[in-house]
């Protein structure tokens, strides 16, 4: 009796059964495709291998969606896994490189991560000012905030540096930082890459010249003006190393040039011809009336340059003028004589381009 109530029973709700089995299978299935396109599926849209994405101090989810809504099929579903996730409430400043075909899970861990450093170029750089502007655009460094620590008597001078000399601290390179490094981290960092630049075999080179690691610096920055052309760079130096072994002025005209910009606060003023009367400005960077070596760099040179003052070619020869016939290159002379031919033969070639200034 026992059996047929229960057959009875089975039979009379398997429908409803059936039905709970059905929904429940249904429900797994949308749970799965649900799980998977949240979590497991692609969410990139965008060409190429990757994609780079920053995030600032005080970014937060929807501001960082707001980056990310170009680059991902659904910003609905990384936001669903984000808040799952609670990402939103660790957001990490930094630049991350998001690959093409990355899930939302692959997304957060990669913003999760400690990101990936940015390579930071610099050359060229006439002032510390220039510098900051530089190096303001590739990190997210606050420039006012860089500037101040760039120019910071107390912090400089526990490196060995002056307000004078202080670019000489900077050697022009590629390095690799993170985005979000502040002020001090890279003041500190480039401190450091001066001391790994300045090896024992730079300094020995350097007092063997006379000259101290600011000074060679400082040297390298006149000759990295007046040539671009590395082969030359060390005969370019041996001249003013014979310059200075004898006490004579420098008569450096980048130095002009660079005293022009200096006393006229214009350092985007292009300058092609110096001219008497410039000699004549009243700057310790007019190496015409004073005599040595000026008190700072008026660029960042080159690590060319740097060496070729380390290593100069010292050949007896005290002048120096374009040549003409040879672009890029100049004339070089042991007696003044020699040099004002020399020169004679550019002064007259600049005078039929028609360069006043």
């Amino acid at each position: 009796m026992n059996f047929y109530i229960r057959n009875y029973f089975w039979l009379r709700n398997l429908k409803w059964i059936l039905i709970a089995f059905l929904f429940i299978k249904l429900l797994g299935i949308f749970i799965g495709i649900l799980f998977y396109q949240t979590v497991l599926a692609s969410n990139t849209a965008f060409d190429g291998a990757s994609i780079e994405i920053f995030i600032d101090q005080d970014d937060d989810l929807d501001s960082l969606n707001l980056k990310l809504v170009p680059h991902l099929k659904s910003t609905k579903t990384f936001n669903r896994l984000a808040k799952f996730k609670s990402y939103g409430e660790s957001i990490k400043p930094g630049r991350f490189l998001i690959s093409t075909s990355s899930s939302n899970n692959r997304i957060i861990n990669t913003l999760r991560s400690g990101g990936t450093p940015i390579k930071v170029v610099f050359n060229n750089q006439e002032r510390i000012e220039n510098l900051v502007g530089r190096i303001s655009n590739q990190l997210m460094i606050d420039s006012l905030s860089l500037l101040e620590h760039m120019t910071n008597p107390d912090i400089i001078d526990k490196m060995g540096f002056t307000l004078e000399n202080a670019l000489a601290m900077f050697i022009p390179n590629t390095y690799e930082l993170y985005w979000e490094s502040d002020a001090n981290t890279f003041l500190n960092r480039m401190y450091h890459e001066y001391r790994q630049f300045w090896n024992q075999e730079r300094q020995e080179k350097a007092r063997t010249l006379g000259l101290s690691p600011i000074e060679v610096v400082i040297l390298a920055s006149i000759v990295h003006k007046e040539t671009v052309k590395v082969d030359e760079m060390p005969q370019v130096a041996g001249v003013y190393l014979e310059r200075l072994k004898r006490n004579m002025k420098l008569q450096a005209d980048p130095t002009i040039i660079f005293t022009i910009k200096k006393h006229s606060g214009d350092f985007d003023k292009v300058i092609k011809r110096v001219l008497y009367r410039d000699l004549e400005i009243d700057l310790p960077y007019n190496t015409y009336l004073y005599g040595g070596l000026p008190p700072g760099p008026i660029i960042t040179p080159s690590i060319s340059s740097i060496d070729a003052v380390l290593n100069p070619k010292t050949e007896g020869y005290l002048y120096f003028v374009a040549d003409v016939g040879n672009p890029g290159y100049h004339k070089f002379a042991k007696t003044l004589s020699q040099h004002n031919r020399n020169r004679a033969k550019y002064i007259r070639w600049i005078n039929s381009k028609g360069i006043k200034r």
